[in-house]
């Protein structure tokens, strides 16, 4: 799931994204790195394939078909909100559009909602306490960026765009 879930990323950013200007401070490498080298790279990987995980022993089947089911839902509904947001901007320019589509009547950034139920997904076939220490961390600084492209929007767009109640998980944030 791993594997997929950062390939799926890496196509995406040659394939599906379409960057109008640098998107990220250059000192946010730092911050990034160790997020996914660290947080996620070593420690999850050491506490998921070592011989005394949790995934080592004996498994809940219906627990990891909830897993699957839920690693791929999130996984395909990013990659749909990834393909709508591309298709609001034409190739090379900078305009920006209201998005309409799957989760986008739900939340503002249904792209995140998603990447946090594949996250999740990934928690339970694992069962790893630094997998769950890693969504924890994820979906907190999604949350971040949730609400400020709510903000963003709303500046934007004013009266045309209607403010969603939750900007990235229904019913939470």
């Amino acid at each position: 799931m791993l594997a997929l879930h950062f390939a799926k990323r890496e196509f995406e950013t040659i394939f599906v994204h379409r960057f109008s200007s640098a998107t990220m401070p250059a000192r946010n490498i730092f911050k990034n790195s160790a997020h996914y080298w660290v947080l996620g790279g070593a420690n999850i990987a050491y506490w998921i394939y070592s011989p005394s995980a949790p995934t080592a022993g004996p498994s809940n089947p219906l627990i990891t078909y909830l897993a699957i089911a839920l690693f791929v839902i999130g996984e395909l509904g990013n990659l749909n909100t990834h393909y709508v947001l591309r298709n609001l901007r034409s190739t090379g320019g900078t305009e920006r559009g209201i998005p309409k589509g799957l989760g986008f009547g739900l939340v503002t950034c249904p792209n995140y909602m998603f990447e946090a139920v594949a996250w999740i997904g990934i928690w339970l076939a694992s069962w790893s306490l630094s997998t769950g220490l890693f969504v924890v961390v994820a979906v907190g600084q999604m949350a971040v960026w949730a609400k400020k492209k709510e903000r963003r929007y709303r500046k934007e767009f004013g009266d045309k765009y209607q403010k969603k109640r939750f900007s990235m998980l229904p019913g939470l944030v």
